[in-house]
Protein backbone atom coordinates (compact mmCIF):
# COMPACT_ATOMS: atom_id res chain seq x y z
CA UNK A 1 0.00 0.00 0.00
CA UNK A 2 1.23 3.14 -0.87
CA UNK A 3 0.71 6.15 1.26
CA UNK A 4 -1.56 7.62 -1.43
CA UNK A 5 -3.83 5.37 -0.93
CA UNK A 6 -3.42 4.76 3.06
CA UNK A 7 -6.78 5.10 4.84
CA UNK A 8 -5.03 6.58 7.42
CA UNK A 9 -4.12 9.73 5.52
CA UNK A 10 -7.23 9.71 3.70
CA UNK A 11 -9.11 9.86 6.99
CA UNK A 12 -6.78 13.36 7.58
CA UNK A 13 -7.77 14.73 4.97
CA UNK A 14 -11.60 13.81 5.15
CA UNK A 15 -10.84 15.72 8.84
CA UNK A 16 -9.82 18.85 7.03
CA UNK A 17 -12.60 19.29 4.79
CA UNK A 18 -14.80 18.94 7.37
CA UNK A 19 -13.48 21.81 9.34
CA UNK A 20 -13.26 23.57 6.19
CA UNK A 21 -16.93 22.70 5.50
CA UNK A 22 -18.06 24.13 9.13
CA UNK A 23 -15.82 27.83 8.18
CA UNK A 24 -12.67 26.86 9.41
CA UNK A 25 -8.95 26.03 8.81
CA UNK A 26 -8.78 23.16 6.42
CA UNK A 27 -5.94 21.17 8.32
CA UNK A 28 -6.82 17.74 9.74
CA UNK A 29 -5.06 14.92 11.99
CA UNK A 30 -5.78 11.03 13.31
CA UNK A 31 -3.72 9.41 15.86
CA UNK A 32 -3.26 5.42 14.99
CA UNK A 33 -2.41 3.08 17.21
CA UNK A 34 -1.29 -0.63 16.48
CA UNK A 35 -3.47 -0.09 12.94
CA UNK A 36 -6.61 1.77 14.71
CA UNK A 37 -7.51 5.32 14.48
CA UNK A 38 -7.92 6.36 17.80
CA UNK A 39 -8.42 9.79 17.43
CA UNK A 40 -9.44 12.34 14.69
CA UNK A 41 -9.56 16.16 14.62
CA UNK A 42 -9.31 19.42 12.75
CA UNK A 43 -8.58 22.84 13.08
CA UNK A 44 -11.61 24.06 15.33
CA UNK A 45 -9.93 27.47 16.23
CA UNK A 46 -12.33 29.48 14.29
CA UNK A 47 -15.50 27.20 15.46
CA UNK A 48 -14.81 27.17 18.91
CA UNK A 49 -13.19 30.61 19.39
CA UNK A 50 -10.11 28.64 20.61
CA UNK A 51 -6.63 29.59 20.83
CA UNK A 52 -5.00 26.38 20.77
CA UNK A 53 -7.36 24.31 19.24
CA UNK A 54 -5.06 22.97 15.86
CA UNK A 55 -5.88 19.76 13.98
CA UNK A 56 -3.15 17.92 16.29
CA UNK A 57 -3.93 19.29 19.41
CA UNK A 58 -7.81 18.49 18.52
CA UNK A 59 -6.88 14.79 17.98
CA UNK A 60 -5.00 14.62 20.62
CA UNK A 61 -8.10 15.68 22.78
CA UNK A 62 -10.24 13.41 21.14
CA UNK A 63 -8.05 10.32 21.31
CA UNK A 64 -8.55 11.16 24.91
CA UNK A 65 -6.01 10.06 28.23
CA UNK A 66 -3.72 7.19 26.92
CA UNK A 67 -0.41 5.61 28.75
CA UNK A 68 2.98 6.66 27.58
CA UNK A 69 3.48 3.56 26.10
CA UNK A 70 0.56 3.78 24.00
CA UNK A 71 1.69 7.02 22.46
CA UNK A 72 5.20 5.54 22.14
CA UNK A 73 3.27 3.10 19.35
CA UNK A 74 1.44 5.52 17.84
CA UNK A 75 1.58 7.74 14.17
CA UNK A 76 0.15 10.90 13.84
CA UNK A 77 -1.21 12.15 10.72
CA UNK A 78 -1.11 15.67 10.02
CA UNK A 79 -2.32 17.01 6.35
CA UNK A 80 0.05 20.33 7.19
CA UNK A 81 3.54 20.53 8.64
CA UNK A 82 2.86 20.69 12.77
CA UNK A 83 3.39 24.36 14.05
CA UNK A 84 5.62 24.87 17.16
CA UNK A 85 2.58 23.79 19.46
CA UNK A 86 1.52 20.97 17.95
CA UNK A 87 4.95 19.95 17.66
CA UNK A 88 5.94 20.12 21.09
CA UNK A 89 2.87 17.87 21.82
CA UNK A 90 3.88 14.81 19.70
CA UNK A 91 7.49 15.36 21.52
CA UNK A 92 5.90 15.71 25.17
CA UNK A 93 3.99 12.42 24.42
CA UNK A 94 7.02 10.77 22.47
CA UNK A 95 5.13 9.98 19.68
CA UNK A 96 7.62 8.21 17.41
CA UNK A 97 6.60 9.13 14.02
CA UNK A 98 4.70 11.98 12.06
CA UNK A 99 3.17 11.59 8.38
CA UNK A 100 2.76 15.20 7.26
CA UNK A 101 0.23 16.05 3.94
CA UNK A 102 2.94 19.04 2.97
CA UNK A 103 5.56 21.51 4.10
CA UNK A 104 5.20 23.87 0.77
CA UNK A 105 2.70 25.96 2.59
CA UNK A 106 3.88 26.15 6.10
CA UNK A 107 6.83 24.05 7.43
CA UNK A 108 7.09 23.95 11.58
CA UNK A 109 9.83 22.77 13.56
CA UNK A 110 10.64 19.46 11.67
CA UNK A 111 14.71 19.41 11.81
CA UNK A 112 14.27 19.95 15.51
CA UNK A 113 11.89 16.83 15.70
CA UNK A 114 14.15 15.02 13.98
CA UNK A 115 17.01 16.13 16.15
CA UNK A 116 14.40 14.82 19.36
CA UNK A 117 14.26 11.21 17.53
CA UNK A 118 11.21 11.38 15.71
CA UNK A 119 10.92 10.08 12.22
CA UNK A 120 8.90 11.97 9.11
CA UNK A 121 7.69 11.32 6.35
CA UNK A 122 6.36 14.58 4.45
CA UNK A 123 4.26 13.49 1.45
CA UNK A 124 3.73 16.82 -0.65
CA UNK A 125 0.90 15.72 -1.29
CA UNK A 126 -1.24 17.54 -4.52
CA UNK A 127 -4.60 17.58 -2.20
CA UNK A 128 -3.28 18.96 0.66
CA UNK A 129 -1.28 22.05 -1.27
CA UNK A 130 -3.73 22.80 -3.28
CA UNK A 131 -6.49 23.09 -0.71
CA UNK A 132 -4.24 25.36 1.71
CA UNK A 133 -3.00 27.47 -1.01
CA UNK A 134 -6.27 28.10 -1.95
CA UNK A 135 -7.31 28.95 1.72
CA UNK A 136 -4.57 31.10 2.50
CA UNK A 137 -5.10 33.50 -0.70
CA UNK A 138 -8.70 33.63 0.10
CA UNK A 139 -8.12 34.12 3.85
CA UNK A 140 -4.82 35.56 4.22
CA UNK A 141 -5.64 37.37 7.63
CA UNK A 142 -7.63 34.05 9.27
CA UNK A 143 -4.25 32.18 8.09
CA UNK A 144 -1.79 34.75 9.52
CA UNK A 145 -3.58 34.55 13.22
CA UNK A 146 -3.82 30.49 13.10
CA UNK A 147 0.29 30.87 12.80
CA UNK A 148 1.20 33.85 14.77
CA UNK A 149 1.56 36.31 12.12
Amino acid sequence: MTLATDPFFDAAIAMARKGRAEGGIPIGSVLVLDGEIIGRGYNRRVQNGSAIRHAEMDCLEDAGRRTALDYRRCVLYSTLSPCDMCSGAALLYRIPRIIIGENQTFRGPEDYLRSRGVSLQVLNDPTCIEMMKRFIADNPELWNEDIGE
